[in-house]
């Protein structure tokens, strides 16, 4: 069961904020791919974050775990977590626009209440669920196009590497659930950079080069932004919203973000979305907001 509380209005505005943060990483994201390889964005991401978050945790005198199966599975949510959806993302941002990027990253919640339902007995697929779920990948569908995967090219690969990145968070929040829910959010998080870092800093350096801090100031603030704004503040954000708010409410982030994303990708970057991709995240919208509950909560008790 997803825990929905009433929303205070400060915790709307935390959630505003998270939602700004978070769709503010895709325009960073693209920003920074202009002058830094896709693996180095990944490696930047997490190294930095890495280092605040374990200055975090030494200040708050937060229990540093030193078994190895807490460090084992700190690499399987690196690698599901940011490794994978992180390369995959960055990847498709050099091939199609940051907004559709945002939209079709919606679905991890979509793929999120089908992992759920397969791995936790307490999470089963109820009829409202599955309408949720089928809506959703209708919305998705109608997003990339069906002529999109008939004439398949380097944009219908994109958009494949965007979903594929979805369903490893799915897959991230199912191994955290299983692997990590004892230790404090921030150490998870630390730990979980940090086998990033490990793996992509010297992957990154073998492939592109050694990273660089010599580069343009908006590529710098871009790194910046989505290393230390979009990471390190949002889990903070992220954990705070969750304790005032929910889980159940934290959904509504997802429906958020891609809107922030459209508008800043159109007012910097001047990209301009196909209609088909505005209907599609309004199908998908449609779909989160069934599988959230409170719509049919509402109407319910309206009538």
């Amino acid at each position: 069961m997803t825990d929905q509380k009433s929303l205070s209005s400060r915790a709307w505005a935390e959630l505003l904020l998270l939602a700004l943060v978070w769709g503010g990483v895709f325009l960073s994201v693209r920003i920074a791919l202009n002058e830094v390889g896709v693996l180095s964005t990944v490696a930047h991401r997490a190294l930095w974050a890495a280092l605040v978050l374990w200055g975090l945790v030494f200040a708050l005198r937060l229990p540093v775990p030193r078994t190895w199966p807490v460090w084992g599975a700190f690499l399987v949510m690196g690698l599901l977590n940011n490794i994978i959806p992180f390369t995959l993302l960055n990847w498709s941002q050099l091939h199609i626009e940051s907004g559709l990027t945002a939209i079709l990253n919606s679905a991890t919640a979509i793929f999120g209440v089908l992992l759920a339902s397969l791995f936790f007995a307490d999470e089963r697929l109820s009829a409202r669920k599955l309408a949720g779920v089928c809506i959703g990948f209708l919305g998705v569908a109608t997003a990339i196009g069906l002529e999109n995967l008939r004439n398949f090219d380097i944009r219908s690969l994109a958009q494949l590497a965007v979903l594929t990145a979805t369903l490893s968070y799915a897959f991230a929040g199912v191994w955290a659930r299983k692997n990590l829910a004892g230790l404090p959010p921030l150490v998870a998080a630390a730990g979980m950079l940090t086998a990033t870092m490990l793996i992509m800093v010297p992957l990154a350096w073998h492939v592109e080069g050694p990273l660089s801090l010599a580069l343009r100031v908006e590529t710098l603030a871009a790194i910046a932004y989505y290393a230390l704004v979009a990471t390190v503040l949002a889990y903070l954000l992220y954990y705070r919203v969750l304790a005032m708010a929910g889980s159940g409410n934290l959904m509504l982030v997802t429906l958020l973000m891609p809107p922030i994303a459209i508008l800043l990708g159109w007012a910097v970057l001047g990209e301009a979305l196909h209609p088909r991709a505005l209907l599609g995240f309004a199908i998908l919208a449609f779909g989160l907001l069934i599988l959230d509950g409170r719509l049919f909560s509402y109407l319910r008790n309206r009538v």
